[in-house]
C-alpha cells in the first residue's frame, strides 16, 4: 500500500507535526512500504529518505498570520498542470492524508468526484487533525462576534464531508470533529490516534551534576537554583503570557530562586525576549531552537520542572518529551495533555498563575512525591513510543483501504457520522448539489478541457 500525505503545518526545524510525519515516514522505511509527503517549502525540491519514502517540497509563499511557515495554495492542485496534479499523476496513491482545514482540504472532494484531469483512480480520502479550527481562529484573532458559530458552520460544511474518513491527535480535539459530524448523507467514521515520544534520546539517564551546573551557567547563579523549562514554539496558541506572568510571580513571590530557560522559536519570540529582558533580566534564558537530540535530551533531563502553558493543547508532544526524560510535569488539567497527563503521574491544575506557582512549589518542597509521579510518568511514556505509534497509524491506513475497497468494516472507531433526516436531510442535499456544482464549475474554469486520455505524467521526482 502506498500512502502520500500533505500538510502546510511543516517547518524544517520544529514543530510537533514535522516530528509525526519524520516518525511516520522511519516507520514506513522499516516496514518496507511506500510513502510520500508533500510539504512547501521555499522552492520545488525532493528529497529521498530511505529506501521507500519521499518528500516533495512545493513552492509557496510565506503563511499570512505565522511567516515562519509557508502555504500551498489550491492554485497547486486545481490548475491543469500544477505542480500537485503532476505528483499524484505519478505516485499514484492508494490512500491520500491531508492534514490541513484552509487551503489543502479542497483537494479532498476533487479527488472523491473524480473533477482533476490528470487523476483517473480514486485513492481512500482521509482527513488528518492535528489541532482544532476554533482555537487557531480565538489565538489569532481573539473574541470577535461570532467565530465560534463560524468554525462550527465551517467545519461542518467545509471540512468533515470532504473526506471518507478522519484521523484526530486526541479525545480534546476529536470534540470539535464530533459536533461537525452530526447529519450527514454518508456515513464517515473517526479514529483517535496519538502523537509519541522518541525514547532513544530522551531519558532520565542523561541527567548529569556537570550538564546542570552548564546550564545555571548560563544564570550565573549557584546549584541551589531551580531550573524552569519551557520547549515548544513561541507563538499566539501556546498562551504564552502564563508562563511568563508565572516567572514573574514566582520571583516576586517565592523564596526560591527560580530561573527559567525558554527554547523554541517563533513569531513572538522577540516580543517575549524584550518584555522579560525589561522586567526579569537574568531571570529568563531564551535559548531559541536547538537542532541535535542530544543537546535537547540532555537540556529536558537537567533541569527541575517543566511548565507547559497552553489549556487548549490539542496533544503536547513535549510535555510528553519531558514526562519521558523523568522532569515533573506541571499542566493545566484541560486539553490534549490530560490524554496521558493527570494527577498520578505529574501536576494537572487550573490554568492560571497562583495554580501553576503552588504545583511547582509542591514539586520542589516534596521529593518523594515527585519521585513517584515520575516513576509514573516514565511507564506512561513508554505507551507511547514512536515506533508504537507510528505502527498503529500504519495499521489504521491499511484497514481504511480494505473499508475502501468493501472487503472490510469498520471497527475500532471513535464515532461515526450521524444520518441526516427530514428537513436536515433535504438541506443537506441542497448543500451537497451545490457544492458539486461549485466544484465542477472551479475545476472547468481553471484545467480547460478534460481529456479522454490521462495524460503522461513526467517524473516530478527528476530534474526538469
Amino acid at each position: 500500500m502506498k500512502t502520500l500525505h500533505l500538510t502546510n503545518a511543516w517547518h524544517e526545524k520544529s514543530g510537533g507535526i514535522s516530528t509525526f510525519y519524520r516518525a511516520l515516514i522511519a516507520a514506513a522505511n522499516r516496514n518496507q512500504q511506500e510513502i510520500r509527503l508533500v510539504v512547501p517549502g521555499s522552492a520545488d525540491r525532493v528529497e529521498e529518505v530511505g529506501e521507500f519514502a519521499r518528500i516533495y517540497h512545493v513552492a509557496g509563499p510565506r503563511a499570512w498570520l505565522n511567516s515562519n511557515y509557508r502555504i500551498i495554495f489550491p492554485s497547486q492542485f486545481v490548475t491543469k498542470g500544477s505542480r500537485l496534479q503532476n505528483i499524484l499523476a505519478f505516485e499514484r496513491p492508494d490512500l491520500i492524508g491531508i492534514c490541513d482545514k484552509y487551503t489543502l482540504h479542497y483537494l479532498g472532494p476533487l479527488l472523491r468526484m473524480r473533477l482533476l484531469p490528470a487523476i483517473d483512480f480514486r485513492p481512500v480520502i482521509v482527513g488528518v487533525s492535528q489541532e482544532r479550527m476554533d482555537d487557531n481562529v480565538r489565538a489569532y484573532f481573539g473574541s470577535i462576534p461570532f467565530a465560534r458559530k463560524f468554525c462550527a458552520l465551517y467545519m461542518r460544511w467545509l471540512y468533515f464531508p470532504f473526506f471518507d474518513h478522519h484521523i484526530v491527535n486526541s479525545e480534546y480535539t476529536a470534540q470539535e470533529l464530533h459536533a461537525a459530524s452530526q447529519g450527514h448523507m454518508v456515513p464517515r467514521s473517526t479514529w483517535i490516534r496519538p502523537m509519541g515520544v522518541d525514547l532513544e534520546y530522551f531519558s532520565p539517564q542523561r541527567r548529569r551534576p556537570d550538564h546542570r551546573r552548564r546550564l545555571l551557567q548560563n544564570f550565573g547563579v549557584s546549584d541551589d537554583a531551580t531550573l524552569l523549562l519551557y520547549a515548544g514554539r513561541l507563538v499566539p496558541e501556546k498562551n504564552l503570557g502564563l508562563l511568563f506572568d508565572l516567572a514573574s510571580h514566582l520571583a516576586r513571590h517565592s523564596r526560591r530562586d527560580y530561573r527559567l530557560l525558554v527554547v523554541g522559536d517563533g513569531i513572538e519570540r522577540e516580543h517575549w525576549e524584550r518584555k522579560m529582558l525589561r522586567e526579569l533580566a537574568g531571570r529568563v534564558v531564551f535559548f531559541g531552537h536547538i537542532v541535535e537530540k542530544d543537546v535537547l535530551a540532555d537540556l529536558y533531563a537537567n533541569c527541575d520542572v517543566f511548565v507547559h502553558p497552553n489549556p487548549r493543547e490539542p496533544f503536547g508532544i513535549a510535555p510528553l518529551e519531558a514526562m519521558a526524560s523523568g522532569l515533573p510535569l506541571v499542566a493545566p488539567d484541560s486539553g490534549g495533555v490530560i490524554s496521558y497527563a493527570n494527577m498520578r503521574n505529574a501536576w494537572t491544575v487550573n490554568a492560571d498563575v497562583e495554580s501553576f506557582a503552588r504545583a511547582i512549589e509542591e514539586v520542589m518542597a516534596n521529593p518523594s512525591l515527585a519521585a513517584d509521579k515520575t516513576a509514573a510518568a516514565l511507564a506512561t511514556a513508554q505507551e507511547y513510543r514512536w515506533d508504537r505509534v507510528a505502527q498503529s497509524y500504519l495499521e489504521l491506513y491499511a484497514q481504511l483501504g480494505e473499508i475502501h475497497a468493501n472487503s472490510g468494516s469498520v471497527t475500532n472507531a471513535a464515532f461515526s457520522s450521524t444520518q441526516a433526516t427530514g428537513v436536515q436531510l433535504a438541506l443537506m442535499r441542497g448543500v451537497s448539489v451545490a457544492a458539486q456544482g461549485g466544484f465542477k464549475v472551479w475545476t472547468k474554469l481553471t484545467s480547460g478541457p478534460r481529456s479522454r486520455r490521462r495524460p503522461m505524467a513526467a517524473n516530478p521526482a527528476e530534474p526538469s
